[in-house]
């Protein structure tokens, strides 16, 4: 079983703790990518942001700028109509704009629909899969090679409570579960010839669209923001303490 270890939320930047990191954000539109890409941006860090959503992308780089950080490249892609070609002229773009990258966060994600099982609906579950696990794997594999060569390393997002104690979270829930599974095979595969850490982090409740539409009934004054995650995230991004391979971490409340 994976070890659990907490890691307490701080919610105030760090200047230059992550000046000279590349990385690359996916999901960066949403909630917590978005926070994260804000606290990365305020550490100096040198920022892709992948996202389908280009308004979204637009805006989170005129903020970033607007803040006098370091200008971050965006690169729209939508994973249920990308074709192997789009992952190859990803690695080619970085390579070219950056000259290789240091780290991989996983927050992509789609929400599928909160239903029960037996009513699930077939093409739905299959889109979402796709999104949540084959985006990840087609992104990571892209990358593995570029991280590879900096010994890097790739970090997934956990959802835990959605595929252990909640119901009707369906595809999401599954994927989720997958994506773990992913993250300890990499870990595994760890070694001085491939000398990738792998890991993730469940940053626990947070008040964004994705968890709106999973459970509804929540109210939002009972969840944290992503800010409050985004600090220990960028934590386990510090290159000075990297994180412990094949370690699932979760944010204190």
């Amino acid at each position: 079983m994976t070890p659990d270890w907490p890691i307490t939320p701080s919610t105030l930047p760090q200047p230059g703790r992550l000046t000279g990191q590349r990385l690359l954000i996916t999901g960066a539109a949403g909630g917590l990518g978005s926070a994260v890409a804000a606290t990365a941006a305020a550490e100096g860090a040198d920022l892709v942001l992948l996202d389908r959503d280009i308004k979204g992308l637009e805006a989170l780089h005129d903020d970033i700028e607007a803040k006098g950080h370091p200008r971050p490249a965006l690169y729209p892609l939508d994973y249920l109509s990308a074709a192997p070609d789009d992952y190859a002229e990803l690695t080619t773009g970085i390579a070219a704009d950056l000259g290789g990258i240091e780290q991989l966060l996983h927050t992509a994600a789609d929400a599928g629909d909160a239903t029960p099982m037996a009513l699930y609906d077939p093409q739905t579950w299959l889109k979402t899969l796709h999104i949540n696990i084959n985006g990840a794997f087609l992104v990571t594999q892209a990358l593995l090679p570029m991280l590879r060569e900096q010994a890097g390393r790739v970090i997934f997002v956990d959802d835990h409570d959605a595929h252990h104690r909640r119901a009707a979270t369906g595809a999401y829930g599954v994927s989720k579960a997958a994506l773990m599974g992913m993250m300890r095979v990499i870990a595994a595969e760890h070694s001085p010839a491939n000398p990738v850490v792998s890991c993730a982090i469940d940053p626990g409740p947070m008040r964004t669209a994705l968890r709106r539409g999973l459970f509804a009934g929540e109210m939002a004054e009972e969840v944290d923001s992503p800010a409050h995650a985004a600090g220990c995230v960028a934590a386990l991004l510090d290159p000075r303490h990297p994180p412990a391979n094949g370690v699932h971490y979760r944010v204190d409340a």
